[in-house]
Order: structure tokens, then sequence, then C-alpha cells
């Protein structure tokens, strides 16, 4: 009696489990998604607005305030791998694309601020650096996870988006595409 009674119960936390999982990927699959979702159906998307408190320095980092500049808006966090590997490739191409106007903006997020200070200082990032832990603009962006970029053109549109890690190449190709009107 006891074993059936044992195999009942892992049998309903399983149920439990998959029932629970399949909501989550239904939710997923669902929940618009933000800038990313609408940018698969190939069109430009409003940036959505935010101020966000200047990581290890007094002020804010607002998207408002590099009107009419593109703009390179890239997510990330200390512990994340991936963004470490793309760090100094963000920083080079800020360096060299900064005599066209164009702003690479980083966004710590899920992280602590020491941590997030150490990764700046560690990578050389000298960008502007916001530091938000709300999700807010996280959700108005559908980030689903870091690393992910997004290029915003002089008018202020989403215009291409990386999720993963960013290359070189991805860089130089979306940069391009929020330069040219």
């Amino acid at each position: 009696m006891a074993r059936a009674l044992k195999l009942s119960a892992q049998a309903l936390s399983v149920a439990l489990v998959a029932g629970l999982l399949a909501l989550l990927v239904w939710k997923v699959a669902h929940q618009g998604g933000g800038v990313a979702s609408k940018l698969r159906r190939g069109h430009p998307v409003p940036a959505p607005g935010f101020s966000l408190s200047r990581l290890g320095q007094d002020g804010k980092v607002t998207l408002g305030s590099y009107e009419g500049r593109p703009v390179v808006l890239n997510f990330f966090a200390s512990w994340c791998v991936p963004c470490a590997k793309e760090a100094r490739t963000l920083q080079a191409a800020y360096q060299r694309w900064r005599p066209e106007g164009v702003v690479v903006v980083g966004v710590d997020w899920q992280d602590f601020s020491g941590d997030a200070k150490r990764f700046v200082r560690k990578h050389g990032i000298t960008y502007p650096v916001g530091r938000t832990s709300s999700g807010s603009v996280v959700n108005s962006y559908g980030v689903t996870g870091v690393p992910e970029t997004f290029f915003v053109d002089r008018r202020g549109r989403v215009v291409a988006h990386v999720p993963g890690p960013v290359t070189n190449d991805d860089l130089s190709a979306g940069i391009r595409e929020a330069l040219a009107e």
C-alpha cells in the first residue's frame, strides 16, 4: 500500500511540473514579447524610452538624451560569460563609430551593483551604462536573457536585434542599418 501511495505522489508531482512547464511555454509564446517580437515581422518599431540610474556615477542614462543619434543598446550582466566575451567588441565599436555619432549604451540587469562596476572596470568599458533592477525596460524590449543587443536609428526606431552574443559583423551590420535613413 505504501508503495502505491508513493508512486501516486510521484506521478502527481511529475504531472504538476509538466503542467507548469506547459504554462510557461504558452506564456513565452503569447506574451507579445515587446520590441523583439515586433521586429520579427520585419518593420522598425519605436524604441521604448527609459531612464536608468547611471552605474557608478550620479545621474541618469536616458534614451531621450541621445535623440537624433544612432544607439546600440546592449543588455548584459557581470555573471554572463558571453557578455564578458562581447564586452571588448562593444567597446571597440563604441570607439570606432563614435565619430559618426553612434552611441553604445549598456544596461546592466539581474546583477549586483558592485559586480557590475567591477565588470565595467575589468573590460575597460567607457560608454554609458545604466542599471535596472526592475523588469520594465527589459519587458518593453522583449529581452529574454543576456546578452541581447538592439540597434536604434536616428529617428528613434529599433531597426535590428541580436539575441545572444554580438559579433563584429553583427555590430557593423546593425550600426549601418541604424545609420541608414
